[in-house]
């Protein structure tokens, strides 16, 4: 007994410690991306943000070495007003702290049914997972920079848990259904069950230890599109995902998507009404704001075309169309993933679209290509793994996990040569049109199913 509570104090130790290694190895990375990085984007909006409040406008502050200005939409720079009441550097701290939360909160949605899939402990599998994702140049440019974008991802990730609680309450609710019309054998037409029935209350009684109607909304997911509505708000590129839901006829979230984005912007508007007219009247519009279009660190199909064509912007025309093509072709993949139960790979392809056919497309906004690597890397595990398919089949899966060892790479490797070859740029547009899913349980049909017809762009279909 004794030697069973010396083992159980010294696995215990054995964890304290290597929590306490875990949390001052992040406090040193995250150390050295704000020294290396230098918050340089958070340094010009805190800057603006305090003239802002001083009087001046806040898109009227220009870096006098570089001559870049905020481009923040005036709901995300409201949020972020209590900032400038902090020294730059301790407001940068604040900001890494809580895209840490949030980075660990989305690989906790994505990366968890992932874990319990091949049987794994869910704690541990999102802490791995979190620390090779917390090298990943788009995490590091993030917090170096001091850029909301893991805010708004995760703001995307909590309309997924929304999303699959929806699912899961649409299905407990058919079976309840289906349990009720068992409860009525011997009627006429519905034969007698073979076995009796263990007994259950009637259709109609209500069950007293039901819980509370805050608890069911939040419980059956009625509140899914709110995260997807705030990430609008505080970022427009994510009016794609608003899109989607549309074009997956989840009209309720998507309505309740664009109800808060409404919510969000009127609030502006009546907070800040000269800088939300500036920001939807011209701000917005200028797209060489904070670099020129074709800079380097622009990886989107504008960055990549004005580069090409060797001038400050893309042809618009040339670029609106193949801008179009590849929106569409993530769209009517992204529905394609989500009727075959694969709710995260739908909107990564609708992040990696977005973040493709955007105009300015930085490091730290192509967050997206982190868990189209955990998709690789899945999909390429159950192809070697699974026992139905046959063996020629399964080594197919090595393609997916060389895919997803090359993306990483890519990802973790200083970014110069990178972004001289427009790598990042040409994987996302490859991802666009060939990112694998996962098959799952499908969705439940919104209207009645009709004859079935060839997708539109039907491959690949993952594993």
């Amino acid at each position: 007994m004794p030697a069973n509570e010396d083992n159980v104090h010294n696995a215990a130790r054995a964890r304290t410690g290597l929590v306490a290694v875990g949390v001052l190895l992040t406090v040193a990375i995250i150390t050295l991306y704000l020294q290396r990085y230098g918050l340089s984007t958070l340094a010009v909006e805190h800057r603006a943000m305090r003239g802002w409040l001083a009087g001046d406008g806040l898109y009227a502050y220009r870096s006098p070495g570089t001559e870049a200005g905020a481009a923040l939409p005036p709901a995300l720079a409201l949020m972020f007003a209590p900032l400038t009441l902090l020294p730059l550097r301790a407001a940068g701290w604040l900001l890494a702290l809580t895209g840490l939360a949030a980075l660990l909160l989305t690989i906790r949605v994505v990366a968890g049914p992932v874990a319990r899939r091949y049987g794994r402990r869910r704690g541990p599998f999102v802490v791995a997972v979190a620390a090779l994702a917390l090298v990943a140049e788009p995490v590091r440019a993030a917090i170096g920079l001091g850029r909301p974008e893991l805010l708004i991802l995760a703001l995307l990730a909590a309309d997924l848990v929304a999303l699959r609680r929806v699912s899961r309450a649409r299905h407990r609710s058919l079976n309840a259904l289906l349990g009720c019309g068992r409860s009525g054998a011997g009627r006429p037409g519905i034969p007698a069950p073979s076995r009796p029935l263990r007994s259950r209350p009637a259709c109609s009684e209500v069950d007293p230890a039901a819980p509370g109607p805050l608890r069911r909304a939040w419980t059956a997911g009625t509140w899914a599109g709110a995260g997807t509505g705030l990430a609008t708000a505080l970022s427009p590129v994510a009016l794609l995902f608003i899109v989607h839901l549309f074009v997956t006829r989840r009209r309720r979230a998507a309505l309740t998507a664009m109800a808060t984005a409404t919510v969000v912007t009127l609030t502006a508007l009546v907070l800040a009404p000269v800088e939300s007219i500036a920001w939807y009247g011209t701000t917005m519009w200028e797209l060489d704001r904070s670099a020129p279009v074709s800079d380097t660190d622009n990886q989107s199909l504008a960055g990549v075309m004005a580069r090409l064509y060797g001038f400050p912007a893309p042809p618009v025309l040339v670029w609106f169309s193949f801008g179009v093509l590849l929106v569409a072709v993530g769209l009517i993949r992204a529905r394609s993933a989500h009727a075959d139960g694969d709710e995260v790979a739908a909107f990564t392809l609708i992040g990696l679209t977005a973040a493709v056919a955007g105009p300015v497309t930085t490091a730290a906004e192509s967050l997206w290509l982190l868990p189209a690597v955990l998709i690789l890397a899945d999909t390429g595990l159950r192809r070697r793994l699974s026992v139905r398919l046959p063996r020629a089949a399964r080594f197919t899966g090595m393609g997916h996990l060389a895919a997803a060892a090359a993306g990483y790479l890519v990802l973790i490797s200083t970014p110069v040569w990178s972004l001289r070859w427009n790598v990042p740029a040409f994987a996302l547009i490859v991802l666009v049109n060939a990112l694998p899913w996962r098959h799952g349980t499908p969705t439940l049909p919104t209207r009645r199913p009709t004859a079935a017809r060839r997708a539109a762009i039907p491959l690949p279909r993952g594993g």
